[in-house]
């Protein structure tokens, strides 16, 4: 019997960790949040990542996708969405190299941490492809309540380790180099323009 009900349990495992180290906007993001503004803003961001994946795996488990209009036609709103999106915060880095988050201001930083990762995390149409393809080719006919929220806890517990660690990472080399301002500097415009890329590469993506 397929372990929790989940057909092909092995492979089910293996895409997640796929997914998770295919490195994106997420993982730039995390990093240079982490870095930047400490571990509790990283873990925002986190949280604000998982909480996308989250919106994404109810609608995909609660067959939501499947009344959608036009599929087609909301990915590529998503797409040009996420592109100006991921665009916007890779300047911004990129112009702030040099700041760091103040200490006086850790509330408010980790609620923009959250939110920005949470609009990357819904902008994003490899995100919706993934989980609204992705759920559907584990499930066994007739899949239990009990399955559904058993592959939803997998994705967020490996996705939440995975992240956890580029927290660490972050937080680790902002404390290495904190003597060390322009290597700072340059780490966060190579964030930025990696944002910018990553937008770049969205907006010209086959629709």
């Amino acid at each position: 019997m397929a372990p929790f009900e989940i057909q092909h349990y092995a492979s089910f495992v293996s895409s997640i960790l796929l997914f998770q180290l295919m490195p994106g906007p997420g993982t730039v993001m995390i990093l240079d949040t982490a870095g930047r503004c400490g571990k509790r803003a990283g873990l925002a961001a986190v949280a604000g990542t998982l909480a996308g994946d989250f919106v994404y795996m109810l609608a995909a488990v609660t067959g939501l996708a499947t009344f959608m209009p036009d599929g087609y036609s909301l990915l590529q709103i998503l797409q040009w969405i996420g592109a100006g999106y991921l665009c916007w915060i890779g300047l911004q880095q990129f112009l702030a190299a040099g700041r760091l988050c103040a200490g006086r201001q850790v509330s408010t930083n980790v609620s923009h941490a959250f939110s920005r990762a949470l609009a990357v995390s819904l902008t994003n149409p490899k995100v919706v492809l993934f989980f609204f393809s992705f759920f559907p080719l584990f499930l066994l006919p007739g899949a239990s309540g009990f399955t559904l929220m058993a592959m939803m806890a997998h994705v967020t517990i490996i996705s939440f380790v995975y992240q956890a660690g580029l927290v660490l990472m972050g937080s680790m080399a902002t404390s290495r180099f904190a003597a060390m301002p322009k290597v700072h500097g340059l780490a966060r415009r190579i964030a930025g323009l990696a944002l910018i890329g990553f937008g770049v590469r969205l907006a010209f993506a086959s629709r």
